[in-house]
């Protein structure tokens, strides 16, 4: 992929590298996570005690030169988004079996995301072996309702597209990122309301703030 850039906001679109992986976490403030309704209703646990795993994880997806970012060539080259997706196949599809009741924060997320993806079953509802996944979108305070987080998205579906996926998908926890690829003409084939995410006792997991109600998976063919 090409940068994109404009010529009316200087906003340029590249692929993030594992080089840019801090200089992309210090941008938002520590926190490759922020602003996520779960890491948020978690009071940002998630980052805080499992940090270097964390960012194991997400250097992992980077490496894989699917991840874009979004540089402002008129302010010194500030990062002012990024959108971090991966490939995935069948294989990558996690179960787990811990009991909720006993896990971490970190570990309970997993168990939701896993619980979504199999019951979501993108694989057999489109006959397909790969797919391009979104893990996460983030566009910085100052840049937002500007139409930043969709050229993003966009950006990726044209990556997507070039490297021969049949499909994008993301698992929204944020209402507003389901309703920006809604808007981009992403289908919401799977929600799941987080007040029924409960465990064994029946009480629920995570209950962040309004109006994040509900993880949704969106997805679109390419």
């Amino acid at each position: 992929m090409s940068s994109e850039s404009s010529e009316t906001d200087g906003i340029v679109i590249r692929i993030m590298n594992v080089s840019d992986y801090q200089n992309v976490k210090n941008a938002m403030g520590g926190n490759i996570n922020r602003d996520e309704p779960l890491d948020t209703c978690c009071g940002g646990y998630v980052n805080k005690l499992y940090q270097q795993t964390d960012d194991d994880y997400h250097i992992s997806i980077v490496e894989k030169g699917t991840s874009l970012m979004a540089i402002d060539e008129k302010n010194g080259g500030r990062i002012v988004g990024i959108v971090v997706a991966a490939p995935q196949t069948p294989s990558d599809v996690i179960r787990f079996t811990k009991d909720i009741r006993t896990s971490t924060d970190y570990e309970r997320i997993d168990i939701l995301i896993s619980k979504v993806e199999e019951e979501a079953n993108l694989y057999k509802r489109y006959g397909i072996s790969k797919l391009l996944c979104s893990h996460i979108t983030y566009v910085d305070a100052t840049m937002r309702g500007k139409g930043l987080g969709a050229r993003l998205t966009t950006a990726l579906m044209e990556l997507g597209r070039s490297k021969g996926y049949p499909l994008l998908v993301a698992y929204c926890t944020s209402f507003y990122s389901a309703r920006q690829k809604q808007a981009l003409g992403m289908e919401c084939v799977y929600k799941l309301a987080y007040a029924d995410f409960k465990d064994a006792n029946g009480k629920v997991v995570f209950n962040p703030p309004e109006p994040h109600t509900h993880i949704r998976v969106m997805a679109i063919k390419l």
